[in-house]
């Protein structure tokens, strides 16, 4: 039996007597989407400092750096497509074995793919928040009103570099040239609706998610190395509720050390062939029998 063989074996067993499960995803399940990963296999840190909530609210020039490089960024964000692992955990929700999915991702690649029950960790990066007055506007508004007042970023950029989360690495050079678009409402300043490092996640959010842990059989972690505390906080909860945590990621993550289940096989064919497991599909058939 192979590798891959003998994990997906291991994976079943352990889900046999546990029809109930939250799924934690990060950055690694969109990894095949093109949307680089934060870190690397050893759960380094693989670009320069991020931008950081406090720096985003008090620096003009944060915004302008952090407005310039979505602007090149972004597109690649709106057009990523759910991979074969964002469609398993979508099939495996409407078969029952999934009661909420949590992702520390902020793509919107769960939802594209067709997962209803899920928890934004981070929040998402398709809408723009107005920090004044609490308006919603569209990430693509946003766009289109970033090109039309700053004609400098219509010029190619060779250097550009793709990083998470719609960054690029750019020139600093080319940001202080930028004009950020303003609230159209109340002209207040505008950020996009995530929870940048420093940030806090909001309460309504952690408490959604811890109550979905306390009457879960099993929490399943996909492609996340843990180190932000806002996604490991909910593996040592399961942990200390006596839950089995099971890990597919091919790299170090944090939780390794209270892991019941660690598996290193890409997650795209791991969760493909879970979601066509027999046990799956009688979820799903006795659903609909109900």
């Amino acid at each position: 039996m192979n590798k891959f063989a003998s994990e997906l074996q291991q994976l079943r067993a352990l889900l046999a007597e546990r029809s109930r499960l939250v799924v934690l995803t990060g950055a690694g399940i969109s990894a095949s989407s093109g949307i680089p990963t934060y870190r690397d296999a050893g759960g380094q840190w693989l670009y320069s400092e991020p931008v950081q909530h406090r720096d985003f609210l008090l620096e003009p020039a944060t915004r302008q750096r952090y407005w310039t490089r979505s602007w090149f960024g972004w597109p690649g964000i709106r057009d990523a497509r759910p991979n074969a692992a964002h469609r398993a955990l979508a099939r495996l929700e409407d078969a029952g074995a999934v009661e909420l999915l949590v992702t520390q991702n902020v793509d919107r690649l769960h939802q594209r793919a067709g997962s209803r029950a899920v928890v934004d960790l981070h929040g998402r990066l398709d809408r723009v928040r107005c920090l004044a007055c609490g308006e919603y506007s569209a990430r693509e508004t946003m766009q289109l009103r970033l090109g039309q007042e700053n004609p400098h970023l219509a010029v190619p950029v060779a250097s550009a570099e793709t990083r998470p989360d719609g960054d690029m690495t750019l020139p600093d050079a080319l940001a202080r040239q930028t004009s950020v678009p303003a609230c159209l409402a109340c002209g207040g300043i505008l950020m996009p609706d995530v929870v940048f490092f420093g940030g806090t996640v909001p309460n309504d959010r952690v408490t959604r998610v811890s109550s979905a842990i306390e009457g879960a059989d099993v929490l399943l972690v996909v492609g996340s190395s843990l180190q932000v505390y806002s996604g490991y906080r909910f593996c040592r909860a399961a942990h200390a509720a006596g839950k089995p945590l099971v890990l597919i990621n091919p790299g170090v993550t944090r939780a390794d050390p209270i892991a019941s289940l660690k598996l290193a096989s890409p997650c795209e064919p791991l969760l493909d062939a879970l979601a066509d497991s027999p046990a799956a599909d009688s979820r799903s058939n006795l659903e609909q029998a109900q």
